[in-house]
C-alpha cells in the first residue's frame, strides 16, 4: 500500500473544485443558521436550482456563461421566496420542515419522464460548460499539478469562495449583521425595537440560497454533467457536517470544514482500499469500504460534538442560542 500516494490524492482535495463547492453551500448554511438561527435543510436544493438554471440556460437558450450565472442567481432567488414568504412569519421548525421537502420536490420534479426534453428526467444535462472553458486565462500547460482547464476550474471555484467570503464577513460586521445576529439570539427583543424581523430573515434566506446556487454551478462544471441523484438530502446533510466542523458562526469556519471533511473521506477511502488491495484485510469489499468511511467521518464528527461542540473555529458563548 502506497501511503505516499494516498495522502497526496487526500491533500489534493484542499484545493479541488468540489471541495470549493462545499465550501460555498457550507458558507450560506453560515448565513442562514450560524449568523440568522434558521434551520434549513434544504440546500441541496438551492445548489440544485442553481446547476439546472445555469445548464437548461446554455443548452436550450444558449446563454453566454455570465447570463447563465445571472439566471441561477435569480432562480436562487425565487425559490427562496417560495420558501421563505409562507414559513418565515412561523417557528424556526416549519423552515426545516420546508426546505427538506422543497429540496427532495425539486429533485423529483427534474426527473419527471415528461420533462427529458427539458431536463435530462434521471440522466440529467451534459455539455454545457463550452463558453466558460472559452474564458479561460491560462494557456495550456502544467500549472502546480494540474492541467490548464484543471486548475482554472479550481482557480474560478475557489475565486468565488474568497469573495464570497469577504462579503459576509463585511455584511456580518455591518449593523444589517448585527440586527441579524440579534435575532437569532432574541427575535422578540429586537422587534420590540422596531425592526422587521421577517424582512431581515427573507434576506439572509436570499443571501444564503444565491451562495447555494453559485455552489451548485461550482460543484457541476468540472464534470460537465448535471444530475439529480448528486443533490439528495445527504448532501445537504454533508453541507452541515462542513458547518459543525468548521463552527457555526465563523466566515473561515465552513471553508475549513470543508476542506477537513473531503481529506478525511479520501484518506479513510484510500486507506481502506489499499488494505483490501493488499490482501490485509479480507472481511471488506470496496463497496463496503466505501460505505464505511461516512461511518468512521460519522464518529469523528459525534466525537466533535462531545469534546468541541462550537467547531474548529467556532466560539463557546455563541452556542447559547442552540
Amino acid at each position: 500500500m502506497d501511503f505516499g500516494f494516498i495522502l497526496t490524492n487526500a491533500l489534493g482535495e484542499l484545493v479541488s473544485p468540489t471541495t470549493a463547492a462545499y465550501a460555498l453551500a457550507a458558507l450560506g448554511l453560515a448565513v442562514h443558521f450560524g449568523y440568522s438561527g434558521l434551520l434549513n435543510f434544504g440546500q441541496a436544493g438551492f445548489m440544485a436550482v442553481g446547476a439546472y438554471g445555469f445548464a437548461m440556460s446554455a443548452i436550450h437558450l444558449g446563454t453566454p456563461f455570465w447570463v447563465g450565472l445571472l439566471i441561477a442567481v435569480v432562480a436562487s432567488v425565487v425559490f427562496a421566496l417560495l420558501l421563505g414568504v409562507p414559513t418565515l412569519r412561523l417557528r424556526a421548525d416549519y423552515l426545516a420542515i420546508v426546505t427538506i421537502a422543497a429540496a427532495e420536490i425539486v429533485r423529483y420534479v427534474v426527473t419527471t419522464n415528461s420533462l427529458t426534453s427539458v431536463t435530462g428526467s434521471a440522466n440529467g444535462l451534459a455539455a454545457f460548460r463550452q463558453d466558460f472553458l472559452r474564458l479561460n486565462p491560462f494557456p495550456e500547460g502544467n500549472y502546480f499539478g494540474y492541467s490548464s482547464p484543471d486548475f482554472f476550474y479550481r482557480f474560478f471555484g475557489w475565486g468565488i469562495v474568497i469573495i464570497a467570503g469577504v462579503l459576509v464577513w463585511l455584511l456580518m460586521r455591518s449593523p444589517w449583521g448585527r440586527v441579524l445576529k440579534g435575532i437569532r439570539e432574541d427575535e422578540m427583543a429586537v422587534r420590540s425595537l422596531g425592526k422587521n424581523v421577517y424582512a431581515y430573515k427573507m434576506q439572509a434566506l436570499i443571501i444564503g440560497g444565491i451562495l447555494g446556487a453559485l455552489a451548485g454551478m461550482v460543484f457541476t462544471l468540472p464534470r460537465d454533467v448535471v444530475q439529480p441523484s448528486n443533490y439528495g438530502t445527504e448532501l445537504t446533510f454533508f453541507l452541515w457536517t462542513c458547518l459543525l466542523l468548521g463552527g457555526m458562526s465563523t466566515v473561515l469556519g465552513p471553508v475549513v470544514g470543508a476542506m477537513i471533511f473531503w481529506v478525511v473521506l479520501s484518506l479513510t477511502q484510500g486507506v481502506l482500499y489499499g488494505l483490501i488491495e493488499s490482501g490485509t484485510v479480507t472481511w471488506l469489499t470496496t463497496t463496503q469500504a466505501g460505505q464505511l468511511r461516512y461511518i468512521l467521518v460519522g464518529v469523528a464528527l459525534m466525537l466533535l460534538m462531545i469534546f468541541r461542540p462550537q467547531g474548529v473555529f467556532g466560539n463557546k458563548k455563541e452556542l447559547a442560542f442552540t
